[in-house]
């Protein structure tokens, strides 16, 4: 018999896939996501569309800090654990908006443990970011490494966000898997990331914009691949642990571009920018941890992967294929 599940911002791009998934199994998904306007919020309506349809997934319009609608779903519903994967996303907004980015992602986490804590839910799975390594020059990145100098407003939410899943692990024995995703991608990436913004000005004929010299590195992970360690921490993790989920392996920038060239097969024109503050130079999983505790298995390599956003994005659900 299927759990029943709370994934927050599960009208995301990694939520949506990741209730789908859950739905698909036998699970009963409760989403609870504010349909921000991060980015536009009728993506997120059409993300879970379907999923509305299959009397296995109930959409809670409502904000992480709400304590008393939290409270009410936590009520409302016999949850067997949680995903928590609502947040607000990206370096960059983050230096423009910090006091923001720290109540949400802070504040909301706390509401979410503290809930789940009330209501004997003692399992809860955390969404972290590999930005939390910031300039670390040390690869691949181990989870051992030291993380104590975030270089971005949201860095440094997600490392507190893992502080405050240990405090509440030590006082109440809650298991918590912490997890830390690099550089997501494939089908409903969000608009303004780097594979999707890309593919879109390439396929629109401009120039693309690049920070720096074009030899930072990024380890690109296919969401099918971060769906596989997600669903594994929560079914197997105990106790307090932290989990790298990369392809472990990187690409550069021009490569990247490179390879959007091929997948797309057009030739990107680039607008080269300076270095933006809060990026670091590269992202690099060491994904040992996972696969020897949780059998997490990557498989999708970069060029795999962009070759199945193409055909997304200019098929009938992706944003080229509409237009």
């Amino acid at each position: 018999m299927g759990q029943t599940i709370l994934v927050t911002g599960a009208a995301g791009f990694i939520g949506s896939h990741l209730a789908e998934f859950l739905v698909e199994r036998g699970d009963h998904v409760v989403c609870l996501d504010n349909l921000n306007t991060y980015y536009d919020p009728a993506i997120k309506r059409r993300n879970v569309a379907s999923l509305l349809e299959s009397g296995s997934f109930e959409l809670v319009e409502g904000d992480i800090r709400d304590v008393d609608l939290v409270n009410k779903v936590f009520d409302d519903h016999e949850l067997d654990g949680v995903i928590h994967l609502a947040a607000m996303a990206g370096v960059r907004p983050s230096l423009e908006r910090p006091v923001y980015y720290h109540d949400v992602n802070c504040t909301g986490t706390t509401v979410l443990l503290e809930a789940a804590r009330d209501h004997g839910v003692l399992r809860f799975v955390f969404g972290s970011s590999s930005s939390v390594y910031g300039g670390n020059e040390r690869v691949p990145f181990q989870e051992s490494d030291d993380v104590s100098i975030p270089v971005s407003p949201y860095a440094a939410t997600k490392r507190a966000g893992e502080l405050t899943c240990h405090t509440f692990h030590h006082l109440y024995g809650m298991d918590i898997p912490c997890l830390r995703f690099f550089t997501v991608y494939g089908p409903r990436q969000r608009p303004e990331m780097a594979i999707h913004k890309f593919v879109r000005l390439v396929e629109a004929g401009e120039a693309l914009p690049i920070f720096g010299d074009g030899t930072t590195e990024r380890d690109y992970t296919y969401v099918d691949d971060i769906l596989d360690g997600i669903v594994k921490a929560y079914d197997h993790a105990k106790g307090y642990r932290i989990y790298n989920l990369g392809e472990s392996s990187t690409i550069s920038l021009k490569d990247l571009v490179t390879a959007i060239g091929e997948a797309t097969g057009k030739e990107p024109r680039v607008d080269w920018q300076p270095m933006q503050p809060g990026d670091v130079v590269r992202t690099y999983a060491d994904v040992s941890r996972a696969k020897d505790e949780l059998g997490y298995a990557p498989s999708t390599g970069v060029r795999e992967g962009l070759a199945k956003f193409v055909a997304w994005y200019r098929g009938p659900e992706g944003p080229g294929g509409a237009a």
